[in-house]
């Protein structure tokens, strides 16, 4: 298209969640609150796995990088949500938005290869025990992390960079409430064919390997399971990744559903609702799953606030 006599757009607005006021309201409070407490849940995983040195083994410094990591994935976007809710004018610079849709897919993809990892820690602990101190030592777990980290980084750069090639005029208006990549394309002037089949492949690659090894690790364990002779044993092994399948099953399920398709219209008032579940409500299940049925994590967390209450009555001795 030729963009020669057309006006260069400088900045979108975000649509958001279109409605009346006080359903703006209200949804500026439910997704205020959920955004809170899943920063605090997160925080406080993060806070219980440094200070308890019993809780420092491969599964939790992977769940402490992942909540980590649930911080800023909701922190890329959440903030601009809450914004359309309570005006109906949010604006962002083009730049601001290559920056927000390359820093939420780094996360994302982070935490397809993050959940990976974990599933293969359950694999290895559940069907190779024996050899679990050997094959999931410190260096192990650390390089696992820092290649989650590292990966998830470098795997949308490229489709990032075409995405700043862009040419965008016209209409400003992003009909969702951050820079997807469904809408940015929308919006583009340019041919974005190249583009849409870039990031579609490397969004499938991400999510549809670290879905099948996932899957992979879980069908090892599931055939380790029904080996067992009691049904007691079989449940208490199956309790200790009950939580991370948990968290996979929906988080797989909604990021999938959102970005494992080819390029075609799009539905962007369904794209936004789905979007909602992967960027707002799946962050704060992370804390909740594996706080309320991790016993070692509550048992951390009730001795992290005993010590507490002890320093503080002691404190007040003192005064």
């Amino acid at each position: 298209m030729n963009v020669a006599n057309q006006t260069r757009v400088t900045e979108f607005i975000f649509l958001g969640f279109s409605g009346v006021l006080y359903l703006r309201l209200a949804l500026f409070v439910m997704f205020l609150t959920v955004y809170l407490l899943s920063l605090m849940g997160n925080t406080l995983i993060i806070f219980i796995v440094l200070m308890d040195s019993r809780l420092q083994t491969p599964m939790y410094i992977f769940l402490g990088n992942l909540s980590f990591l649930e911080i800023w994935y909701t922190t890329a976007t959440v903030p601009k949500l809450l914004a359309t809710c309570l005006s109906q004018v949010v604006t962002i610079s083009v730049s601001g938005c290559i920056t927000q849709y390359y820093f939420f897919f780094s996360m994302g993809a982070t935490e397809c290869i993050l959940l990976a990892v974990m599933a293969y820690d359950r694999y290895v602990a559940i069907c190779n025990p024996l050899r679990y101190s050997f094959l999931m030592n410190l260096q192990v777990c650390l390089w696992f992390s820092a290649g989650s980290w590292i990966g998830g980084f470098i795997a949308p750069v490229l489709p990032t960079v075409l995405v700043s090639y862009l040419n965008f005029c016209g209409s400003q208006k992003i009909n969702h409430f951050f820079c997807d990549s469904e809408p940015i394309f929308q919006l583009s002037c340019s041919d974005t064919f190249m583009v849409e089949a870039l990031g579609y492949t490397c969004t499938s690659v991400v999510i549809l390997s670290s879905f099948l090894l996932t899957m992979s690790s879980y069908g090892h364990i599931v055939v380790t399971i029904i080996k067992l002779s009691s049904r007691e044993a079989q449940k208490k092994t199956f309790s200790t990744c009950a939580s991370h399948l948990t968290v996979v099953t929906i988080y797989y399920g909604t990021i999938i559903f959102a970005y494992v398709h080819p390029p075609a219209k799009h539905n962007f008032t369904m794209g936004k609702v789905v979007s909602v579940f992967y960027c707002v409500v799946t962050p704060l299940l992370n804390p909740l799953v594996y706080t309320l049925r991790n016993k070692d994590v509550k048992k951390a967390f009730r001795k992290v606030l005993e010590r507490k209450r002890l320093f503080l009555a002691r404190y007040i001795q003192e005064i």
